[in-house]
This record gives structure tokens, C-alpha cells and sequence, in this order.
């Protein structure tokens, strides 16, 4: 081997490294984000209802407005990032904000400091998101894309696992300390702040000037990306906020201690599944993973509007979290594969932005229906959306494994 080919291979092999260092590193500190944010994600609903007295449709309220603001910042953040191809800052600034968040969170005296707090939550994760999704594409090859984004969900949501048992403790310790609760949790925030700072480095962009002729549209994007953004807008409309689930329990008989164990059960096999159904994915393609995907999701809503009995929540719960890791990663990864390295971010960031407005209403729409026609109602509406969902996904003629 002469020396030039030598110092490629030395070269390729630094990227390899530095890229699969950067997705352990998002992967740390999306697991401490999430550490602080499931502290009092499970309680925020409980803590609304019981403690500060709003009414159900606020709590549809208050968590559409915060998703739907998280979405429509995706898109403009990530064609940003697309545009100045530098994603780390938007990813840093994301986090920090939502940081900052749980410590207003902590002087809640209505529901309207919730809902203030929520959209600064959710306004940090708008910036980040899709900045981080595309850098963690970059820091991946086609063929490890799969693997690399199911590492990152099962770090992610191994902080999801802790954080709610962390809050389980707290709540014991603290006689119900809510707003000390929320204040406590904004360490282990700032602390994925610290890793992110000191971790994560920018891959290098070739910068070309086709790239600043980015527009801002759909039109440049394939139509097996546009068919796949138009399934999952017909899935989002029923796929109303996971806090219609911890509701759910409450109303089958449980605690605030109860729901927030099933809760944990729920992340723990989202966790250690996602990087599994990750690499399966590099192996044998996205598709027919999201294709079933599709039709758990509707078995396990329909068992939650069915639910008689509590019981039946100790085998819901794991299901939802099988569904999750058959489809949050594959999802992002199916993306990246469809589209181009530069505008990466701004394909993420209307995937999560269309879907997000449209979980909005579903989020209203899911409030409404629990007040005016019973519980199971919003558990049957997002059975039949996923269902037709699926159907249109297996005849949109796509092919088994997308690739950029």
C-alpha cells in the first residue's frame, strides 16, 4: 500500500471514529435530557388535574400547543441548518432552552405557567431536533443509518426509564413536592448541556454552491418522500399525546405511583429494543418494519379503549413500547436514506413539522372526546387512523429498502 492510499484509509477510518463518537455522545445527552424531562412528563398531567384543578381538555390543550410548536420550529431550524450547514448550535441552544424550562416549570402556580413552561420546553426541542436528527445521518453511513439512530433511541429512552422512577423517589421523599420535583430536574439538563459542549464536533461540510440554492419546499424533495410524509399525517391524526395514557391508567384505577411504573415499563422495552429493530432495519429494510409498525399501534390503542381492567395495562404498555422501537428511529433513518446529505434536515424537519400540526388537533380532538363521549373514544379514532395509514403505505409501490 503506498502512502497515499494509506492516509486515506487513515483518514476514512478518523471519520468513522469521530462519527460514531458523536452518536454515543447525542445519545448521552439526549439520555440526560430525558432523565429531566420524564421526571415530570408522567406528572404533568396529574399534577394539572389533581393539584391545580384543570379540566382534561386543558391538559389536550397544553400538550397540543407544546407539540405543535415543537413542530413548526423543525422545519425552519433544520432547513437553517441545511443553509449554514453548521447543525451543533441549533442542537446547543435547543437544550439549553429546554433546561431553563423545568426551572420555570418549578413556579407553577396555574395552568398557565404550565403551558408557558411547556412551550419553552418544546420551542428548545423545535431548534434542535432535526439539526440533531441530520447530524447524527452524517456521523452514519446508508448502511449503519439504522443501527446508529436505534442507538441513539435506546440511550435516549433509557433516560425515560430513569427519570420517572427518579420522580417515583421524589414524590415518596418529598411528600408530593411537585414544584421541587420539576426544579431538580433540571440537572441532569444542564448536565447533557455540559457533554454536548464538550463531546460532539461539527463533521466537516464540502460546501458547494449548489447547496445555498436550498429552497424552502417540497417540490425538490422525491415522491417517495412525499408519500411517506402523507402517511404519517394520516397516522398523526389519531396518535393524540401519550398523556391520554397515564390519564388512561387513572382511569382504570391507579395511582400517581401506579401510572408512572407502567410508564417505566413502557420506555424500558422502547429501550432495549430500538437498537435490535435498528439494525434489523439495516438488514432487511425500513419498510416492512414500519408497515407493522402501523398495525400494532392500532392492537395495542384498541386494547387501551377495550381495557376492563387494569390488568391488561402490564401487557399494553410493553406493546406500545415495542411499537415505538419498530418506529421512531426506522422512521428518521428511512428519511435519510430517501434524501439528499443537504437538505437532510430540511426533509426531518417537515416530516416532524407536518405531523406535529396535524398532532395538534389530534391532541384537541382526543380531549374532546374523552369529555363528551367516554374514554375509550380516543383509543378507537387512533386505532382506525393507523390502520388507514397502513394501507396506504402498502400501496404506494415503494421499494423494500430506500436508499439516498
Amino acid at each position: 500500500m503506498n502512502l497515499s492510499s494509506e492516509y486515506k484509509n487513515n483518514k476514512v477510518n478518523l471519520v468513522e471514529l469521530l462519527g460514531k463518537r458523536n452518536v454515543k455522545a447525542l445519545g448521552l445527552v439526549s439520555m440526560f435530557n430525558d432523565i429531566a424531562s420524564e421526571m415530570v412528563y408522567p406528572i404533568i398531567p396529574i399534577f394539572l388535574t389533581a393539584v391545580l384543578g384543570a379540566p382534561v381538555a386543558v391538559v389536550g390543550i397544553i400538550e397540543g400547543v407544546a407539540e405543535a410548536t415543537a413542530s413548526l420550529l423543525k422545519v425552519f431550524s433544520g432547513w437553517l441548518s441545511d443553509r449554514l450547514r453548521h447543525r451543533k448550535s441549533f442542537v446547543a441552544a435547543g437544550y439549553t432552552l429546554s433546561a431553563i424550562a423545568k426551572v420555570v416549570l418549578s413556579f407553577a402556580a396555574s395552568w398557565l405557567y404550565v403551558l408557558i413552561a411547556r412551550f419553552m420546553d418544546r420551542f428548545g426541542k423545535g431548534i434542535r431536533t432535526s439539526a440533531r436528527d441530520a447530524l447524527i445521518a452524517d456521523s452514519a453511513t446508508p448502511e449503519t443509518r439504522g443501527a446508529a439512530f436505534g442507538l441513539h433511541r435506546a440511550l435516549d429512552t433509557a433516560g425515560a426509564v430513569v427519570g420517572p422512577l427518579l420522580a417515583l423517589v421524589l414524590l415518596h421523599f418529598l411528600d408530593n413536592k411537585y414544584s421541587l420535583i420539576f426544579l431538580l430536574a433540571s440537572l441532569p439538563a444542564f448536565i447533557g448541556v455540559g457533554i454536548l459542549l464538550l463531546f460532539v464536533k461539527e463533521p466537516k461540510h464540502e460546501i458547494k454552491k449548489s447547496e445555498f440554492k436550498l429552497k424552502f419546499s417540497l417540490r425538490s424533495f422525491n415522491k417517495q418522500y412525499k408519500i411517506f410524509l402523507l402517511v404519517n399525517v394520516l397516522f398523526a391524526l389519531g396518535n393524540s399525546s401519550d398523556a391520554f395514557l397515564i390519564l388512561r391508567t387513572q382511569s382504570l384505577g391507579y395511582s400517581a405511583t401506579g401510572a408512572v411504573l407502567l410508564y417505566v415499563v413502557f420506555n424500558a422495552f422502547y429501550s432495549l429494543l430500538s437498537y435490535p429493530f435498528g439494525k434489523l432495519s439495516d438488514r432487511f429494510g425500513a419498510r416492512p418494519i414500519l408497515i407493522a409498525s402501523f398495525l400494532l399501534f392500532a392492537i395495542v390503542y384498541t386494547g387501551f379503549g377495550m381495557a376492563g381492567s387494569g390488568l391488561i395495562l402490564w401487557i399494553l404498555f410493553p406493546m406500545y413500547g415495542l411499537y415505538m422501537a419498530m418506529s421512531e428511529g426506522i422512521s428518521k433513518a428511512y428519511i435519510s436514506n430517501l434524501v439528499p446529505s443537504e437538505s437532510r434536515a430540511t426533509a426531518i424537519g417537515f416530516f416532524y413539522t407536518s405531523t406535529g400540526i396535524v398532532t395538534f388537533f389530534s391532541s384537541f380532538i382526543a380531549g374532546l372526546l374523552w369529555n363528551y363521549i367516554g374514554v375509550s373514544a380516543p383509543f378507537y379514532f387512533g386505532a382506525v387512523c393507523s390502520l388507514l395509514a397502513m394501507f396506504v403505505f402498502l400501496n404506494d409501490n415503494l421499494p423494500g429498502k430506500a436508499k439516498a
